[in-house]
């Protein structure tokens, strides 16, 4: 199986993606795709990337402020709470809307192969 990375507008339309085996650390693919293509670094600096608990990493975290990126995502509950995760709520059901267009666009979920 693969594993679809998105990065999208704020309004849902995305702007670079990348298939990547499921095993594979999904931080090192956001830093893959963001390195892939330099116009999405250069041509729109300061941007803000939203994520999951999954892309909590130092050095994620030090890539991002090395390429003046923010990553908002949520933090554990046993830190303290990051700046701008109460955005996160309505942020993440754009990103399910996003998510389910695609599969209903794509056939992702009756695509018609066999199952096991």
């Amino acid at each position: 199986g693969l594993r679809l990375h998105l990065l999208c507008t704020p309004g849902g339309l995305p702007i670079a993606w990348a298939l990547a085996n499921p095993k594979a650390d999904e931080r090192e693919v956001l830093a893959d795709m963001l390195t892939g293509d330099q116009d999405l670094l250069t041509t729109h600096p300061g941007q803000t990337v939203v994520g999951d608990k999954g892309y909590v990493s130092k050095l994620l975290d030090t890539f991002m402020t090395d390429h003046g990126l923010t990553l908002l995502r949520p933090s554990y509950r046993n830190l303290k709470p990051r700046p701008g995760e109460h955005l996160l709520k309505p942020i993440r059901q754009l990103i399910e809307s996003v998510n389910d267009t695609l599969k209903g666009q794509l056939d992702l979920e009756r695509h018609g192969a066999r199952t096991p």
